[in-house]
């Protein structure tokens, strides 16, 4: 054979080597493209799925440091209306002139009604006699029995401006959580007032007391 022609043999031979090669190179690039790609797409996937099962569990149990916030029975304006309505009713009948005030649990008031003809003064007292109702927990006619009796609780009535130690005042139980009070002032007596207030009580299924 030629030297020339031996020449270009092995020119043609090195010339595909070389594009086979660079077909090779080619081929390992795009399936290494191609399994990144994938790769990528499955950490993705996997890190959606890993964050939706996470918000589908309650966060104490995921270890996010949360703590369960206390549920608490709430007293809502049309309880509130109900009961101070029953109050004023009943206080009608026997002819008394009354306010009556519902409170929820935290003091803050929620129903205020002035029957007609009753003192100005007496939307203040009732207001307290709920606020009493609700943060001593007990009768406020209870207190002041028990004020008497024990001279040294004298002091539960200046614990602020708004307590009221004076007869007509019930806190409003379900179950044995106080979701609040009511407080009854302007009848002839404290009697007749808790009496109206127990009537408030009775008509939202409520206790007046904790058993």
């Amino acid at each position: 054979m030629d030297p020339e022609d031996t020449t270009n043999l092995r020119c043609e031979l090195e010339s595909g080597y070389w594009l086979l090669n660079s077909r090779n190179d080619s081929l390992d690039e795009e399936r290494e493209m191609k399994y990144q790609i994938l790769k990528y797409r499955w950490s993705l996937a996997t890190w959606f799925f890993v964050v939706g099962f996470l918000f589908l569990l309650p966060g104490p149990e995921i270890g996010w440091g949360n703590t369960a916030l206390p549920k608490e029975t709430v007293l809502s304006l049309e309880l509130a209306l109900k009961a101070a309505n029953a109050a004023l009713a009943k206080c009608e009948e026997g002819g008394y002139r009354v306010s009556v005030a519902v409170v929820d649990r935290g003091g803050n008031l929620k129903a205020l009604l002035r029957g007609d003809g009753a003192g100005p003064h007496t939307q203040d007292s009732s207001a307290r006699k709920a606020y009493t109702a609700s943060s001593i927990r007990r009768s406020t006619q209870e207190l002041a029995e028990l004020m008497t009796k024990v001279p040294n609780l004298q002091a539960l009535g200046d614990m602020n401006e708004r307590i009221l130690i004076l007869g007509g005042g019930l806190p409003l139980v379900f179950g044995n959580e106080v979701v609040g009070g009511i407080g009854v002032g302007g009848a002839p007596g404290t009697q007749f007032d808790e009496a109206c207030a127990l009537a408030g009580v009775m008509s939202i299924g409520a206790k007046p007391s904790i058993q």
